[in-house]
């Protein structure tokens, strides 16, 4: 499928490395507030709502979450999102995080690994990620892209997302955060099973996420450098790589794969 169907401009389709503009994160705010020709699926009274909907020429569902935190700070969520270092205290899942470099103050590429269940094959990712801070709303999209020194390895497949983002707002006392995702793992996993557990994992990383947010500030504080937040202080990004659209480019301006998309340590 193409980004462009799902909502997102076309430019920002997995392969194509582009500063995200406005009209990106308008359509990123569309798919998040309105709910048209999407199937609730999980509304169980706690806050969190999950809905489906399908898109055409892809097997697997776009997932959106929509819920409201009390008592925590739409920065301090925001904060948490990005905090590589912290990152490591709260996802289970992570198995590497790796920085590869900025495009500008407000556009980055990073690696990212996770495990997965035996004998699910681990994933891996590369991400380009993009982020709005306008105060009271905070923005932040990613897509799978390519990078010359990251290419697909063994022991991982190499997972896509058409669409990963993060809608983020300040309403009184109370943070509002809107997630919408539509991811492909690759490999051998049947796009139904797919489908299923996305939808019922959603809640549990929406509750995830709120622990991490409730501790963030205590450990930021004991941190050595409290204030070192490049995506709250742009000037700080001058201590991390830059890197040029050229080197994330592929002949074919496709997501690479490898052999092992199919290898047959996933399960049917």
């Amino acid at each position: 499928m193409t980004v462009a169907k799902a909502g997102l401009s076309k430019k920002m389709e997995p392969g194509t490395v582009k500063i995200a503009e406005d009209s990106d994160f308008d359509m990123l705010k569309m798919l998040v507030d309105d709910h048209t020709n999407w199937k609730l699926e999980y509304d169980k009274g706690d806050q969190t709502k999950v809905w489906t909907k399908t898109t055409p020429n892809c097997s697997f569902k776009m997932v959106k979450v929509q819920t409201v935190f009390q008592n925590i700070h739409a920065n301090t969520v925001f904060d948490v999102l990005h905090d590589p270092d912290y990152r490591k205290e709260w996802d289970e899942h992570m198995r590497s995080s790796i920085e590869i470099g900025y495009l500008n103050p407000n556009n980055d590429v990073g690696y990212y690994a996770l495990s997965c269940p035996t004998p699910v094959k681990n994933r891996d990712f590369v991400l380009q990620r993009s982020w709005l801070d306008m105060g009271h709303e905070k923005l932040i999209l990613n897509h799978s892209v390519n990078h010359k020194d990251y290419a697909p390895k063994k022991g991982y497949i190499r997972a896509i997302s058409h669409l990963t983002g993060f809608v983020i707002r300040q309403k009184g006392d109370v943070c509002f955060l809107g997630y919408v995702s539509q991811t492909d793992p690759r490999g051998k996993l049947p796009p139904w099973l797919v489908n299923k557990i996305t939808q019922k994992f959603a809640p549990k990383v929406v509750k995830q996420l709120k622990k991490a947010a409730e501790g963030y500030e205590d450990w930021k504080a004991a941190q050595q450098d409290p204030m070192l937040k490049p995506w709250v202080f742009p000037e700080l990004t001058l201590m991390s790589p830059r890197i040029s659209i050229s080197e994330c480019m592929l002949q074919d301006d496709s997501v690479t794969c490898v052999a092992e998309c199919c290898d047959c340590n996933d399960s049917d």
